[in-house]
């Protein structure tokens, strides 16, 4: 039997999705019972529980062959690093006395570093958390710029006719879609062929910088012509804030960017058959960039 952290969100959905697919015994964990009630539908068993409720959580993890981890985003969170400090702490005592053999986490390219990469240093300090469990065999995927992330600028370009942030815009970046990260998640948990503590990279089909990402979003919305335009973090912050993410969210932003900016937060591995996944961000515009932009653009 498999549990799935996150059941309703980007990358847990694909993967509860793919092991029911499989016929698998699934148990899948949100926040809503609503939202997980499509997969309720398709076999599997829903629980309700909150990711920082250790008892609940060691109960939804007795008898799991398997678990796939990851932390839920919290956009509103006012101390998010003690957030993933708490969430970390019930996961993994949850695994511990649940007697969990195998664990799939969701980490991210970064993770290696202690400090100074905004959010990821979290989970840094959660792979930690799980190096001390013996027994418990666990695969850190540390995947690369979610594609997702690139979202937001459908609303930059109504409010400013050009592609904004404070990344580089020359800068390289391992862009990957959440799908493929939650497709490979479940490869992974139906071979169960790890040992011991390991990491994986995901990097994506290719590097792409966000100079390249406003070209393939203009060329996709009839506008060859599109820029992206570096800002500074005192400016990006302010607009993070008032798109309803908290101050504390927004400088942890600030700081993953200045990270990815400076090359202190960069993949370890070369790229090669095993970390390259095959969606294109070309794929992702027209799936699911353009259609956001019309819809945006309709309700202006």
């Amino acid at each position: 039997m498999f549990v799935v952290t996150g059941a309703t969100g980007h990358t847990g959905s694909t993967v509860a999705n793919r092991l029911l697919d499989q016929k698998r015994k699934v148990r899948v964990i949100g926040r809503s019972k609503d939202r997980l009630q499509p997969l309720i539908a398709r076999g599997a068993e829903g629980v309700v529980a909150d990711l920082s409720n250790q008892a609940a959580l060691t109960k939804a993890f007795t008898g799991a062959d398997a678990v796939y981890v990851m932390f839920p985003p919290d956009a509103t969170s006012q101390d998010y690093r003690s957030e993933q400090r708490r969430l970390g702490a019930a996961i993994a005592a949850a695994l511990e006395q649940a007697e969990v053999k195998y664990a799939v986490v969701l980490s991210s390219v970064g993770a290696d570093k202690e400090s100074g990469t905004g959010p990821v240093a979290g989970l840094h300090e959660f792979e930690k958390m799980l190096d001390r469990i013996t027994g418990l065999n666990v695969l850190n995927l540390r995947a690369g710029y979610f594609m997702e992330n690139t979202l937001g600028q459908a609303a930059a370009i109504h409010a400013m006719g050009k592609t904004v942030g404070p990344l580089r815009g020359d800068l390289k970046l391992p862009m990957i879609a959440s799908r493929d990260i939650g497709n490979r998640a479940a490869e992974w948990l139906l071979d169960l062929n790890f040992q011991g503590k390991q990491t994986h990279e995901l990097l994506g089909q290719r590097d792409i910088s966000m100079n390249e990402v406003a070209s393939i979003i203009g060329r996709a919305i009839d506008k060859p012509d599109l820029a992206y335009a570096q800002l500074p973090s005192e400016q990006v912050q302010p607009v993070l804030v008032q798109t309803g993410m908290s101050s504390n969210i927004a400088s942890l932003i600030a700081e993953m960017a200045m990270a990815l900016n400076s090359g202190h937060m960069r993949p370890l591995e070369p790229r090669s058959a095993q970390n390259t996944t095959p969606t294109s961000y070309e794929a992702f515009v027209k799936e699911e960039f353009v259609p956001l932009y019309r819809k945006q653009a309709q309700a202006a």
